[in-house]
């Protein structure tokens, strides 16, 4: 069936729903004053699926909590005690935890929820978001706390919440439905569900009733129709259900098609050629990034054009490229997506300017982030880019990291006000009143000009900090030095950021994501390399040691770890990104054991999550829950899909290890992805930096140091003596933008005896007359060998 009839007979099947109960919306209408004499405690014992053995046994849960814990609710008993207490209260995401005392009866994704669901004969009602959503909130407050509408949910449905980072597979599979119904996706997620998990109406946030915020239909009316619809027209739901199951399949499978690398050719220069014509086409010159709002980050990707812009050359075409890369650099680190005071970049902004952003801090977007701006600074050598990187990773490490060193996840983007109220940004952002308390009259006065702070503000009343115009000319403006500025606001900003701090911040997710970590991970160690300093690369070895050591089981990777607890089979991107962390922090480091790691859980993926047929990686492994379809992720979002970031991965490797079976894999997935680069070649953004590995002719960079006396200095300190013999030359590496090269540091003895089995390209290679000596090589072949950094340096840039 096309998919236009799909969708025309779904609608049909919700113009029935619709008319079904003509007395739907006037009840809606009148419900607020239903609601306000509902009575709480009725409620609390009314669930016809809860137990009163089980209700007994939450509450029990809830109150081993001690009492540090506050309920997120505002149905508390005098004593402050929850009333309402659901199946959530037994799991460790905050954002199931932010619902766990709902007067809704909630279930955590599982098989116990849809055989309930199946025996009482209701449809599921699934609920999907995550802890730092906005709009979740709004939902939570507006409907998910509403006596009412939780009594509606509890008559009608059996309702499951899920976290999307915890579960993206699942997110992926009803997102997908989402997308087919409405043309746009989004978080909350609402779908509505048969028992047998398929889909047959969703949408995105739901106002709570007719006429909110300008709605037509509310989520209440739509929850009673919706029922009466699957009460009524079984057949009707039955047949829009199964056809949206088909479809969510075949979109899944797309990147499932059998082309394999004997089939099609590999995508070239073409693919990358098309994708520098995109975005400079899209390009906005006057703020950077993409023409239009929002404007997220990753939608213009950085390290793609500077890449492009070192394969052209410049000036001409690749000009344009570096100068789309560093306009859009300045325009986001001067706007106020950025965080002035306390380093870091929020999610996204909401205008083209890059000025108010929406607030929540992502762990992803900041990895990300560090890395375009680090390599933003290695091609332009400016200190502004490099200065970006360090307050970021600082930042880091002063509000993300968890006493045992690995990274949280994210932080919200609500906080509360003086007066008690959820406001979004509102720990952000400043009044000239409130620099003059913090910073006195004088001293408030040039940084609110600096940051742009005015008595209108740019969020209700309040100023998002930017830097829209130069110290130079600001100072100017004031009829200050420069020099007396720059004074001013260097002082200013530990004041700021101690003031700010004493305000009730927005809530953080501290749960640790293997993924997400990776990711952060490889911007530390790519950081500890490029900037020379190993206190970056400690702080990645502590969070690797962390990952593989707790969220790990039998040998494999697990999701996410919160409150002592590690769970979830790992997916597809948490194995991707901690392959890519691991070869990073080698290269920083020189430690063989995060090698043998990487090429240790390559393995795994190939044995469990490869498609060695048509070539490409599923999301989940090959005994991972069954759900509706198996997801072959390929797009590159906010986050890059786990199929392109291991695709560089197994090149990577394969320049390392030299064994042909990585070469293989890569080429293979490369090929299935040909048809898609060659119609959508920006829809795969980091799959880019892959084929831009794959086209070059990538340096083997090996740097053979005198044997250390305190014996394997490839394993011991941050590389040991090993690492201190070669710093001449990776200070000229650090000097060189050199995207596509492996890097391999070891010592004479032990340590290389040790590494040649698994990178044969170190064997005969020697520390000439007891000095640090440099190999370059291409394909095995390399120059002659040189303990002169500055031959090391032109033989660096020199091309074949």
């Amino acid at each position: 069936m096309s998919r236009s009839l799909l969708l025309l007979r779904i609608a049909l099947a919700l113009a029935v729903a619709c008319s079904s109960c003509s007395s739907c919306s006037h009840d809606a209408s009148s419900s607020s004053s239903a609601s306000a004499s509902a009575s709480a405690s009725a409620l609390a014992s009314a669930s016809p699926v809860t137990t009163p053995e089980l209700r007994d046994a939450l509450r029990a849960a809830a109150r081993a909590k001690g009492p540090a814990y506050v309920p997120r609710t505002r149905h508390k008993n005098a004593d402050g005690s929850p009333i309402y207490v659901n199946r959530l209260i037994r799991e460790t995401s905050p954002y199931l935890l932010q619902h766990a005392h709902n007067p809704v009866d909630w279930f955590p994704w599982g098989d116990e929820a849809f055989e309930t669901a199946r025996r009482t004969g209701r449809p599921v009602l699934l609920s999907i978001g995550y802890s730092t959503c906005h709009w979740c909130h709004v939902m939570e407050e507006e409907s998910f706390e509403d006596d009412e509408i939780a009594r509606t949910i509890n008559d009608k449905y059996i309702a499951i919440k899920v976290d999307r980072e915890e579960r993206p597979d699942v997110d992926a599979i009803y997102m997908s439905a989402v997308q087919s119904l409405t043309g746009g996706g989004g978080w909350p997620m609402t779908m509505w569900l048969t028992p047998e998990r398929k889909p047959f109406f969703g949408g995105t946030y739901f106002p709570a009733r007719d006429g909110d915020r300008g709605s037509k239909r509310g989520f209440l009316t739509m929850l009673r129709k919706l029922r009466a619809s699957y009460d009524e027209e079984p057949a009707s739901i039955k047949e829009s259900a199964d056809k949206l199951a088909d479809s969510i399949r075949e979109q899944m499978a797309e990147g499932a098609a059998s082309t394999t690398a004997s089939s099609a050719s590999l995508p070239g220069a073409a693919a990358l050629d098309g994708a520098a014509a995109f975005y400079r086409g899209r390009f906005d010159e006057t703020f950077g990034g993409m023409r239009g709002a929002p404007k997220f980050p990753s939608t213009l990707p950085i390290r793609f054009l500077l890449r492009d812009q070192r394969r052209r050359g410049a000036p001409g075409p690749g000009g344009d490229s570096l100068r789309m890369a560093t306009v859009t650099l300045e325009h986001m680190s001067a706007g106020g997506m950025h965080d002035q005071i306390g380093g870091g970049f929020h999610r996204y902004s909401t205008d083209e300017r890059w000025l108010v952003p929406h607030f929540e801090k992502m762990l992803y977007d900041n990895a990300l982030l560090a890395e375009a701006y680090l390599e933003g600074w290695q091609v332009t050598r400016r200190e502004d880019f490099a200065g970006v990187v360090k307050d970021l990773l600082a930042y880091v490490a002063r509000d993300m990291t968890t006493p045992d060193g690995a990274f949280y996840a994210a932080t919200d983007a609500d906080s509360l006000d003086p007066k008690g109220r959820r406001e979004e940004g509102w720990f952000f952002t400043w009044t000239p009143s409130d620099l003059e308390g913090v910073l006195g009259v004088q001293n408030a006065r040039i940084v609110g000009a600096y940051y742009g702070v005015t008595k209108s503000g740019d969020l209700d009343g309040r100023s998002v900090l930017h830097t829209s115009r130069s110290a130079a000319a600001v100072a100017k403006e004031l009829g200050i030095g420069e020099g007396a500025l720059r004074s001013a606001l260097h002082d200013a900003q530990p004041l700021l950021l101690a003031a700010r701090a004493k305000r009730p911040p927005p809530l953080r997710d501290e749960k640790v994501l293997a993924a997400w970590n990776g990711l952060m991970i490889s911007a530390h160690a790519r950081a500890a390399l490029a900037l020379g300093d190993a206190t970056y690369a400690t702080r990645a070895e502590r969070a690797a040691d962390f990952v593989l050591r707790t969220l790990s089981k039998d040998g494999r990777l697990l999701r996410t770890y919160k409150d002592g607890v590690a769970k979830l089979d790992a997916y597809l991107d948490d194995y991707a990104f901690m392959v890519a962390a691991l070869l990073d922090l080698y290269e920083a480091t020189g430690r063989q054991r995060w090698l043998d790691e990487a090429v240790r859980l390559d393995g795994i993926v190939l044995a469990h999550y490869e498609d060695q047929a048509a070539g490409g990686f599923f999301l989940t492994s090959d005994d991972h829950e069954k759900l509706l379809a198996r997801e072959k992720p390929s797009y590159d979002g906010a986050e890059p899909s786990g199929t392109s970031v291991e695709t560089l991965n197994l090149l990577r490797l394969y320049e390392l290890t030299t064994r042909e079976p990585y070469r293989v894999r890569a080429e293979r997935t490369l090929a299935a992805a040909a048809p898609a680069l060659a119609t959508s070649p920006t829809s795969r953004n980091e799959l880019l930096l892959a084929i831009d590995f794959a086209v070059d002719v990538p340096k083997e960079i090996v740097i053979v140091t005198p044997p250390s006396p305190a014996g394997d200095a490839g394993d011991a300190g941050n590389g040991g003596d090993a690492r201190s013999s070669a710093e001449p030359f990776l200070a000229r590496l650090r000097e060189t933008y050199l995207p596509n090269r492996v890097l391999v540091v070891v010592a004479e003895g032990d340590a290389l005896a040790k590494l040649e089995p698994v990178v044969p390209l170190v064997g005969s290679k020697t520390a000439q007359h007891g000095r640090a000596t440099a190999y370059v090589c291409e394909k095995r072949a390399c120059e002659l060998p040189t303990t002169d950094p500055e031959v090391f340096a032109r033989q660096l840039t020199r091309r074949r």
